[in-house]
């Protein structure tokens, strides 16, 4: 069951042909098809171009190449000379590219120097390393090119195998704008198109520019954002983005300040060095510990390094083999809190240093942040479908969470172009989610109805059962044969965890009707808000298990082009979901309503009122 897109912009990419008109027609090559909706072409042939034969002229189709005699382009394909010449990557990516991958090996490098075997191979092999490294970034500026006209964007790379994109300009989400490290001191960016198709099958979902000049990247930013014809935008030379574009202003409303010739933004958020509070709460630390581990037992095997004759090491092992396992457990449990919260802070500090959220004049939302590798996020306004208010478990301990976009072209996968807010006070959460909906109430903190008593009997069960048999199997096990007891114990003491789940995952539920959008919230260990919407909305699904029947229960889920697309509002009373499904969408449902019509259903779930709940009331009871 699905409708239109109101803005015709929600239906996933490569589902419709490109119909664009034709630019104007390309140099004569004998080169392989270009597909115009963005998979990658393998090509083995040279670089040089061989001529046509007299009069038979390679032409420009949307998805191909054709040959045949030459027909004149229509006038809004006409370019100007220097808008038909193939534009190469800045000449500095020939330091950059090499510095950066060098940077990576660094590591390794340093460690194989140091407690090396000897044999001299080490100079030799990192001599033939940056060699390599070197003809590496020789070989991409020397074959990369790319190309934009007023209706498409064009790019090709590669030496032995030769890989050739041209995507329609319509189809781009995204313009992100990357700086590493490397990259800032030379003053270059990586500039990101998203188009927001689907990863795999030969299909990336953006095409990378690395690296382009800081006045290049703001040019192709607002040309390929505001759909501008090429040429009619310039920008001045000493333009800087991203290192230079974000700004920071003394208060919220405020505006930024810019260097790059456009006109200054609205400040929504920026970031507040209290907010650092937060990042122990998150799970970055915890995953830092895990990658620094896995990577150093990699290094270590790489390099035949035996920790057992270490020394310190050894003295360590003996130690912790002699000490109480209480203490143990106890001793490792702080160690590693202490650990990943000073990890959790210096990830969240290099993630989000100099976080900002402007509204710019163009129609779009620009998120800058990044200490070490600085990133610029582009979103137009007229794609946004709604917004997303996370609050995983132990952050919403602190009344804390994030705000993602729920957009067109953008998937909930990919955090870093998604996210509005990283972790902050839900108060600013709120404001962030009204300031991006141009509400004066944000739309996440609806008053939401209940679900009925029969959800919570289901997450009950869901909770409790599964750890009730596991206590039960073990406390056998103890009884019946030679198991210790504590793992029976153990299991034990997690049913009033369990219930303590069930019962805040009900609380966790709640829906809301209003007038421009769908809200709904599930979740616990992540309890999610989501604002969706109803314009946004093309088709429903009603889903009902055969517990979910015996309760009298359905989920409802809400498909839409943006964000996951899809959005459920689950164990709601399926009068209460048939009405919710018309009202929002009024006549997508009622075609395939048997027996009834939707606004029976909706009238019966009016003339039943719920009781209500707010996020702050759930916050202030947990």
């Amino acid at each position: 069951m699905t409708g239109p897109d109101p803005d015709h912009t929600g239906e996933p990419l490569g589902s419709r042909p490109v119909s664009e008109p034709p630019p104007a027609p390309m140099p004569t090559t004998s080169e392989t098809p270009v597909e115009a909706a963005g998979p990658v072409v393998a090509d083995p042939q040279p670089w040089a171009a061989s001529p046509a034969p007299p009069g038979d002229e390679e032409r420009w189709h949307p998805g191909r190449w054709q040959s045949g005699p030459a027909q004149p382009p229509p006038p809004e394909a006409e370019m100007s000379a220097s808008e038909q010449i193939d534009q190469r990557l800045d000449a500095r990516m020939l330091a950059v590219r090499p510095l950066n991958e060098a940077m990576g090996l660094l590591p390794v490098l340093i460690i194989a120097m140091v407690v090396g075997s000897g044999g001299g191979w080490q100079l030799p092999l990192a001599a033939a390393g940056a060699g390599l490294l070197l003809i590496n970034g020789f070989s991409q500026w020397l074959t990369t090119r790319y190309r934009i006209s007023d209706d498409q964007v064009f790019l090709r790379s590669g030496w032995l195998f030769r890989t050739r994109r041209a995507v329609p300009r319509d189809r781009i989400r995204t313009v992100d704008l990357t700086a590493k490290v490397m990259h800032r001191v030379f003053g270059v960016v990586t500039v990101k198109i998203g188009t927001g198709g689907r990863k795999g099958a030969g299909m990336s979902d953006e095409l990378v520019l690395d690296s382009v000049s800081r006045a290049e990247a703001e040019r192709l930013r607002q040309v390929l954002l505001h759909r501008a014809p090429v040429g009619s935008v310039s920008t001045p030379v000493d333009s800087e983005a991203p290192d230079g574009v974000a700004a920071d202003p003394t208060a919220s409303g405020a505006t930024a300040q810019n260097t790059t010739g456009e006109e200054p933004g609205t400040v929504l958020s920026k970031l507040d060095p209290r907010w650092l509070r937060f990042a122990p709460l998150t799970l970055a630390g915890l995953t830092a510990v895990g990658v620094l581990a896995g990577v150093s037992m990699q290094w270590l095997q790489e390099l035949s390094i035996d920790v057992d004759e270490v020394g310190l090491v050894r003295d360590w092992v003996g130690w912790l083999s002699e000490a109480p396992i209480a203490l143990l457990v106890v001793g490792i449990v702080l160690a590693l809190f202490v650990i990943s919260s000073v990890l959790a802070l210096i990830v969240y500090a290099i993630r989000n240093w100099n976080y900002l959220l402007t509204r710019e004049t163009d129609g779009t939302l620009r998120v800058r942040r990044g200490l070490l590798t600085t990133r610029a996020v582009s979103l137009e306004e007229k794609r946004l479908r709604g917004v997303e208010l996370q609050e995983p478990l132990l952050l919403r301990s602190a009344r804390g969470g994030q705000v993602n976009a729920v957009a067109v072209g953008i998937s909930m996968m990919s955090p870093e172009s998604s996210q509005l807010l990283p972790p902050a006070p839900v108060t600013e959460a709120h404001r962030v989610a009204a300031a991006v909906a141009k509400q004066d109430h944000a739309p996440t903190r609806s008053s939401l109805s209940r679900h009925p008593a029969a959800a919570l009997s289901r997450r009950l069960v869901r909770a409790v059962v599964p750890v009730a048999v596991l206590a039960a199997a073990l406390w056998a096990l103890t009884t019946f044969g030679s198991w210790p007891s504590w793992p029976a114990w153990t299991a034990t003491g997690l049913l009033p965890f369990a219930v303590f789940l069930g019962v805040d995952r009900y609380r966790s539920l709640g829906h809301a009707l209003g007038s421009r959008y769908l809200v709904t919230r599930y979740g616990s260990l992540s309890r999610n808000t989501v604002a969706l919407e109803r314009d946004g909305i093309i088709g429903w699904n009603i889903r009902r298990t055969i517990f979910q029947r015996s309760a009298g229960l359905v989920t409802l889920t809400a498909t839409t082009a943006a964000g996951g697309n899809s959005y459920d509002v689950v164990d709601v009373a399926e009068p209460v979901a048939l009405g919710v499904a018309d009202e929002a969408v009024p006549a997508l449902l009622q075609p395939f309503l048997i027996g009834g019509n939707a606004r029976d259903h909706r009238e019966s779930t009016h003339r039943q009122p719920v009781p209500a709940t707010t996020s702050e009331d759930l916050n202030s009871s947990t």
